[in-house]
């Protein structure tokens, strides 16, 4: 296996009476990864990467609706669930993540030799597969993006933009519902658009945010001071800085590529991360006035995240591409949660 990609035995993963993955431990570009693993080696291969302050477990309550023949990997990236708490180098935007997965991909036991898998990214995953995509556009089969952040970004301020009760409440553990701004809550009003989609998986999604690092080198990062408003830019390090529109901008590379794989952008109407009305946006609540000294429009407009990927994704399709967008009526961030059913035949379509 070389000296950069080795696969361990896995381990059996059950929920309720079905068998739904295996967990592989695999080390590959001398980082120790974790992966939850189903179906045999040589069947259709889907890679599935999950967002920000999540793991691979969070596509667990997608598992259930799709085919068991299909080959699935779901890692963990680094800092997140079960994998090494490596440090993510901002000024590189999401490639020490695309890069992570790029090595699995030559990792003999993840998937058949030589074949390109369809990529599934949700949220910062889809931003990660598209970083992915342009990097190595003859690796990918299919790309399909879940509420993914904008090909030009996220957001203003990078790390200094990150509510600090919510980093606090994170780096606690804290499973409790007594703050707004403790995880279980973030899960329930950012994460879908009605918590009783969470259903009996609560437990387990909340377990999936409360695996993220918290640190200047991983979650949200470093934040650097500046003379302009918010007062904060992006850092040198961490995940926040590494999304960042001075650090995440694949947009005309998107476009410029010459193998162009057909994407698939589902979405829900209902996200209140991923919109156009972001509340996660600095500029969008300081137009609200939330966020107080919002210099305006002209000096710090908000970001038409969906508006933005529409825009790009088009230009994909008259440069010789295909996309299709999906929107999911009343639904939040998570469609593969609040959806499955419909997300899975999305996906299968995808895959063909």
């Amino acid at each position: 296996m070389g000296p950069h990609a080795t696969a361990r035995p896995a381990e059996p993963r059950h929920h309720g009476r079905m068998e739904v993955t295996t967990r592989m431990r695999v080390t590959a570009r001398g980082i120790d990864q974790n992966l939850l693993a189903r179906g045999p080696l040589d069947g259709p291969p889907v890679l599935l990467v999950h967002g920000n302050c999540s793991s691979g477990a969070f596509w667990e309550p997608l598992l259930r609706h799709l085919p068991p023949s299909w080959r699935i990997i779901a890692p963990d990236l680094r800092g997140y669930g079960h994998t090494q708490t490596a440090p993510v180098d901002a000024t590189r935007g999401l490639r020490d993540f695309s890069d992570d997965l790029l090595a699995l991909l030559d990792t003999p036991g993840v998937f058949a030799p030589g074949v390109r898998p369809n990529v599934v990214g949700h949220s910062m995953g889809g931003g990660i597969a598209m970083r992915l995509l342009v990097d190595a556009p003859d690796r990918v089969a299919a790309l399909v993006l879940e509420s993914p952040l904008s090909p030009y970004g996220f957001g203003v301020g990078g790390a200094g933009a990150a509510n600090p009760d919510f980093v606090a409440a994170l780096a606690a553990g804290d499973r409790t519902p007594d703050a707004p701004t403790s995880p279980r809550n973030v899960l329930r009003a950012c994460y879908v658009a009605d918590p009783a989609s969470l259903g009996d998986d609560e437990e387990a999604l909340l377990s999936t945010v409360l695996s993220t690092a918290v640190g200047q080198d991983n979650y949200p990062g470093d934040a650097m001071p500046t003379d302009g408003w918010p007062g904060v830019g992006p850092g040198k390090s961490g995940v926040l800085n590494a999304m960042d529109p001075s650090r995440h901008n694949v947009a005309d590379e998107l476009v410029a590529l010459g193998t162009k794989p057909p994407i698939t952008w589902i979405r829900g109407d209902a996200d209140v991360i991923v919109s156009d009305t972001s509340q996660f946006d600095l500029a969008y609540l300081g137009k609200l006035g939330i966020v107080p000294g919002w210099p305006g429009e002209q000096v710090c407009p908000p970001q038409p995240m969906v508006t933005q990927t529409r825009q790009v994704l088009t230009r994909y399709a008259q440069a010789g591409g295909r996309f299709e967008e999906l929107v999911f009526a009343g639904t939040g961030h998570s469609p593969h949660i609040e959806r499955p059913a419909e997300f899975a035949a999305a996906l299968a379509a995808a895959v063909g």
